[in-house]
């Protein structure tokens, strides 16, 4: 996967995230509501470990390169 298609991934985990927390908002039974805001959290967590995972590989791609000449 290139750069982009991971930032278009990013963007959609953040995306989803929005659509439970609204989903959140709009509930009206206690336990909806709950599960809404954990898939939110769960969503905002799988966004933050790729941005994360996509920092830690643009700071080692330059040392893996000049181990590779």
């Amino acid at each position: 996967m290139t750069i982009s298609t991971r930032l278009g991934e990013i963007d959609t985990y953040r995306a989803r995230a929005a659509e439970c927390r609204a989903q959140a908002d709009e509930a009206t039974l206690q336990n909806v509501k709950d599960r809404c805001l954990r898939a939110e959290e769960a969503w905002t967590g799988m966004a933050q470990r790729l941005e994360r995972h996509e920092k830690l590989k643009a700071v080692a791609a330059p040392s893996v390169e000049a181990v590779a000449e």
